[in-house]
């Protein structure tokens, strides 16, 4: 069970100022956390303030919360990731990632190497992923939902859209075998751009070029994706 250290709440939960929790969240609270009546929790509201909370009431079917919300989350990454879509196992992970890092633009793209019954994947519904994300800021102690646009066809996106998003940003590909580093500590805001499993091929690291993106690496080993995002973003914008 992932980590709950906030306990995020959505707007229907909340009646003048108080919260009811069930399911999952009741679960962590009761088997992980080992909450009693009179505890408090660190709480928070999706895309809202943060705080705490005191357990007015708590049983097996649910708890009852007093809330006290007066603390504003924690600054978004000036991050925009475009990420070549992984294979599901692996998305899952790469999304609870970059929501507890703080990353609040996510582009899931096509490309060659994208096989395609990944687009037929549940995990693509928007309840899906708003669960996977939400799993990432009650981990990381944040509120703010992170937007996921996804975009199946690769060429108009990066013709059509690409320039308007990397406008006011230093545009990055990720590539094995280039010449220039990744950036330490920016200082700026980024749009970082992520090769499936074997990376973008020719055409689409060409197309990028094109586009305004420069291609670094991250040095001489070659990391699953899952492993070279977190990596990126730690480079890019150490904690």
């Amino acid at each position: 069970m992932v980590a709950m250290n906030l306990l995020l709440l959505k707007s229907e939960q909340i009646t003048d100022n108080r919260a009811i929790v069930t399911g999952r969240q009741l679960d962590h609270l009761i088997k992980i956390q080992r909450v009693a009546e009179g505890d408090w929790v660190r709480t928070g509201l999706i895309n809202g303030d943060m705080g705490r909370a005191l357990i007015t009431q708590l049983d097996s079917h649910c708890a009852e919360l007093e809330l006290e919300l007066d603390r504003r989350p924690p600054a978004p990454l000036p991050l925009t990731i475009v990420l070549a879509l992984p294979r599901p196992k692996m998305l899952r992970r790469i999304l609870q990632t970059t929501a507890a890092m703080g990353v609040k633009q996510l582009y899931l793209i096509n490309s060659s190497r994208v096989e395609k019954s990944f687009w037929q994947s549940p995990l693509l519904e928007p309840e899906a992923l708003q669960e996977q994300m939400i799993l990432g800021l009650e981990q990381a102690q944040d509120t703010l939902l992170p937007a996921i646009h996804i975009r199946k066809l690769f060429k108009p996106f990066i013709e059509d859209e690409l320039g308007g998003i990397i406008t006011g940003t230093q545009a990055l590909v990720a590539q094995p075998g280039t010449d220039i580093a990744c950036p330490i500590n920016s200082q700026v805001p980024i749009t970082l751009a992520i090769g499936p499993e074997g990376g973008f091929i020719p055409y689409e690291v060409k197309k990028l070029n094109e586009a305004g993106f420069e291609s670094v690496h991250l040095g001489p080993r070659i990391l699953r994706v899952e492993n070279a995002v977190p990596a990126l973003i730690s480079r890019l914008y150490p904690a």
